[in-house]
């Protein structure tokens, strides 16, 4: 039976949850190498996109919580800022899931900081395959995707191509 409506924190929780689900696939097997590649002079390397996604978290989180700050963090080495990445992930879906009043809208919340994940995440797909590091397509439809899933540990493509 689908719901007629759910909650916007809980479609908020749901969007975290395919952005881990999504840079999860982007993110598994890459080298350490990956961090640094650069497509061309005026682009963001994968580093700097993950860390630009931490960043972007944090402020979902402190809008969220009514204290908005801001801050350009330098990537880290890669395995380190993609767990930086999933634990501020971890953070906003826990305050999401708690019983504090947000402090900004879910539809601001959504078109800034959640959209803004959703397109680095196609971005480090991209770059991925432009470093010959390619991943299949899925149809994201039908992935095992749940609200609180937001780690880097995610349940396996259901249909590949």
């Amino acid at each position: 039976m689908i719901p007629d409506t759910i909650s916007a924190r809980d479609l908020l929780r749901h969007s975290l949850a395919t952005v881990a689900y999504r840079a999860g696939k982007s993110l598994r097997d890459t080298p350490d190498s990956f961090r640094d590649f650069n497509a061309g002079e005026s682009t963001r390397t994968p580093g700097q996109i993950l860390a630009h996604m931490g960043d972007l978290l944090d402020w979902a989180l402190s809008m969220a919580k009514g204290q908005q700050a801001w801050r350009d963090s330098q990537p880290l080495a890669w395995q380190p800022e993609c767990q930086r990445c999933f634990d501020a992930l971890r953070r906003f879906d826990e305050f999401l899931a708690g019983d504090e009043p947000l402090r900004a809208s879910p539809e601001k919340l959504f078109q800034g900081p959640i959209a803004d994940l959703l397109n680095h995440v196609g971005q480090l797909a991209m770059l991925r395959r432009m470093a010959g590091f390619p991943i299949k397509g899925e149809n994201y439809y039908a992935a095992d995707i749940a609200a609180g899933r937001v780690g880097q540990e995610q349940s396996p493509p259901k249909r590949e191509f």
